[in-house]
């Protein structure tokens, strides 16, 4: 049997771990969570609800980062999204970490204060989480001045976490234009068939996006 992926379109980290099966084009079911019944069943095999996960016969994997490296070790191909190169497996996941923790971490704070009733909306975290995008978008301009992917030449698990993380974060906190590389390479990224695949599924969801999504992209 084919993995099966629960996830939903416009989940950027849905579309983190899409990225890794479109790029060697792996076979799996898609178990959209909208769909009847895929939800319930979802929340049986991971009761902390936080997509996507896989499943593969009697094997259930959890958090796209693992996801990735599942597909590496179970399901090979040609792009080797997890270096073999030690010290540059080592940077892919550090970087992983990076686009997760100190981008789309900040960047859901945005959306998720903006969901909230106003009177339980959060101005200083949000605050915070714009602080950190300030500081995250500077160190990553300076790093990707001169390369084409985070880790150099190669396209990685790096990117597969920097896709999602740059294109929701600069419709949530727009990037300057004064970084320009950071631009450049999220542009880069949205060339990349595999993310523009995963883009291009989750259009018809753009209004779920509680910030208004932008006529671009």
């Amino acid at each position: 049997m084919k993995p099966e992926f629960f996830a939903h379109p416009f989940s950027s980290y849905c579309q983190k771990a899409l990225i890794a099966f479109y790029e060697n084009d792996v076979p799996f079911t898609y178990r959209m969570l909208e769909e009847p019944g895929v939800g319930a069943e979802f929340e049986s095999l991971w009761p902390i609800k936080r997509f996507p996960i896989l499943r593969e016969n009697d094997q259930v994997v959890v958090e796209a980062t693992s996801i990735i490296e599942y597909l590496q070790v179970r399901h090979p191909g040609p792009v080797r999204l997890i270096p073999d190169d030690p010290e540059l497996a080592l940077e892919a996941r550090m970087l992983d970490r990076v686009f997760d923790n100190y981008v789309m971490t900040p960047q859901g704070k945005f959306v998720y204060d903006a969901l909230r009733p106003a009177d339980k909306r959060d101005p200083l975290g949000v605050d915070e989480a714009r602080q950190m995008l300030d500081a995250s978008y500077a160190w990553l301009d300076q790093r990707m001045a001169d390369r084409t992917w985070a880790v150099g030449e190669t396209f990685t698990l790096a990117d597969c976490a920097a896709a999602p993380s740059l294109f929701y974060a600069d419709w949530t906190y727009a990037i300057p234009e004064r970084f320009a590389h950071l631009k450049a390479y999220r542009a880069r990224l949205l060339q990349r068939p595999a993310f523009a695949r995963a883009v291009d599924e989750a259009r018809g969801f753009r209004h779920y996006f509680p910030l208004g999504a932008p006529d671009r992209d």
